[in-house]
């Protein structure tokens, strides 16, 4: 059975969900992590959204976390593979048929680890852009109540839109 969701305002919760779900994976995935990051539009502030945390934890090997596949699955995880994206190990986490967690694994040097952190960072310092998404967010929630697939359809051409443009200003930040 697919994951239920809701749409809700930021929440200033999300900062600390996302710390104790870090702490988890970092005593879950020991040495083979790097860092996690937040990502996904809980680690914006002020931007609505899918009360979803999104972990993007770097690992030294990503074939690592197919051995450590089973521990993540005992400690409450389920185990989605690549899921349509090469180098990736999705898992996530939900409470009461409600998705509460997304973990994205990738190994360090990954080219898709850039588009996600470029993309957060450009809603976080871009009031107007974040406002312009949440808005669209709402209303494709609106439409789409209870069909995750058709939100998430709603909202790509604007992300691949936005996308490339974060991705050129991210890149200009780190000069």
């Amino acid at each position: 059975m697919p994951s239920q969701y809701t749409f809700t305002d930021y929440s200033p919760t999300w900062p600390d969900a996302f710390n104790q779900e870090a702490e988890r994976l970092t005593t879950l995935l020991g040495a083979e992590l790097i860092t996690v990051h937040h990502i996904g539009s809980t680690s914006v502030p002020g931007l609505a959204a899918k009360p979803i945390i999104d972990l993007l934890p770097l690992v030294r090997s990503i074939e690592s976390i197919d051995g450590l596949t089973p521990k993540l699955e005992q400690a409450g995880y389920r185990a989605w593979g690549e899921y349509g994206i090469a180098g990736r190990r999705l898992f996530t986490k939900d409470r009461d048929n409600y998705r509460t967690h997304n973990i994205h694994i990738y190994q360090a040097g990954n080219p898709d680890i850039e588009r996600h952190l470029a993309f957060c960072a450009y809603l976080r310092s871009h009031p107007k852009i974040r406002d312009e998404y949440a808005a669209l967010k709402r209303a494709v929630y609106a439409q789409h109540p209870s069909d995750i697939a058709a939100y998430n359809d709603g909202k790509d051409a604007w992300i691949k839109t936005i996308e490339i443009v974060a991705l050129e200003w991210y890149r200009q930040q780190a000069r």
